[in-house]
């Protein structure tokens, strides 16, 4: 998990602490909080996402979940000094898979996955703690199971097919 990064780390690092209850009681996770530019154009950057299983956030929900870190912004000003921008966004299909949380997120999804054996590209049928469950390719029956020890790297594909897509 990402508690701050940039210029201001340590000023992240205290409003993730601040605002993480506030995102939390909204129905979200706090991925990330961090402070980056200087004078009048500082902006606080604030991650946050579905806390488990696939999924996305409802544009309403992440409204709501805005506005209550305002709130909390406004409480804490002490930590900020002066103007600044706040950006609240969800991490996107840019964010790399790192913990399992997110490859658990990404169920569903086509992932390419680096291993310690090579790079597999494939749909996320199931993830836990332990192991990623892909979706077996056309020529092969069994689906193929990755340890998540030998995952270096996860990254989400754009898929303009998603399985949920079908069965709308």
């Amino acid at each position: 998990m990402s508690r701050s990064q940039g210029p201001g780390a340590d000023v992240g690092a205290l409003l993730f602490e601040a605002l993480e209850p506030a995102v939390t009681d909204g129905g979200l996770f706090l991925e990330a909080v961090s402070v980056v530019g200087s004078g009048r154009h500082r902006v606080v950057q604030v991650t946050v996402d579905l806390a488990d299983g696939p999924g996305g956030v409802d544009s309403d929900l992440l409204a709501d979940v805005s506005k209550a870190v305002s709130t909390r912004l406004d409480e804490v000003d002490d930590l900020i000094d002066g103007a600044y921008l706040l950006e609240v966004s969800t991490p996107g299909l840019s964010r790399p898979l790192t913990e399992p949380r997110h490859f658990r997120r990404a169920v569903g999804r086509l992932v390419t996955l680096t291993t310690s054996g090579g790079t597999l590209t494939g749909r996320i049928r199931e993830a836990d703690g332990t192991a990623i469950v892909l979706q077996p390719p056309a020529d092969r029956a069994e689906p193929l199971i990755v340890p998540l020890a030998d995952v270096v790297r996860g990254t989400v594909e754009v898929d303009f097919h998603r399985v949920d897509d079908a069965q709308d």
